[in-house]
């Protein structure tokens, strides 16, 4: 009886582990962009989004995650949605709270030339420096609609 409610309690530890809604570690140069196929390997530019459900998908550009939810209009079924922040490689930050800024002289991997930032402060010294403009979570959706 005893290696019943063993096995058992193992059993639903295990279950409960792999329910948790969590975003998931990049695993770069080995996962696939889920919405162009393309490796991922650029810790600057790629970004994850996890559903409700826990099942996280990789992309190798921010601009193919916002792609990817403007196609499917399915932000309010995402527990996450993350982009890297382009000052700290390979950082995730919270889409919705991140600076983009698209600029020339920043190249990002499918060519929309789209960084996102965690400081207001550094995606404006981005803009000074180089040129450029910046984009909120819903103005760079829009932008990328067109």
């Amino acid at each position: 009886m005893k290696i019943i409610k063993i096995l058992t309690s193992l059993f639903l530890v295990v279950v409960m582990q792999s329910c948790s809604v969590e975003p998931q570690v990049i695993n770069f140069g080995k996962v696939h962009c889920h919405h162009c196929d393309m490796t991922v390997v650029d810790k600057s530019h790629a970004a994850e989004y996890v559903t409700k459900k826990g099942k996280a998908y990789f992309f190798d550009a921010a601009e193919c995650l916002v792609m990817k939810i403007n196609d499917e209009d399915n932000e309010n079924d995402l527990a996450f949605i993350l982009v890297s922040d382009f000052t700290n490689p390979g950082n995730l930050i919270d889409a919705i709270k991140a600076n983009f800024v698209v600029s020339e002289a920043i190249k990002s991997p499918m060519g929309a030339n789209l960084s996102s930032f965690s400081s207001t402060e550094d995606a404006q010294k981005i803009i000074d420096d180089n040129d450029g403009e910046m984009f909120t979570w819903n103005e760079i959706k829009s932008k990328l609609k067109e």
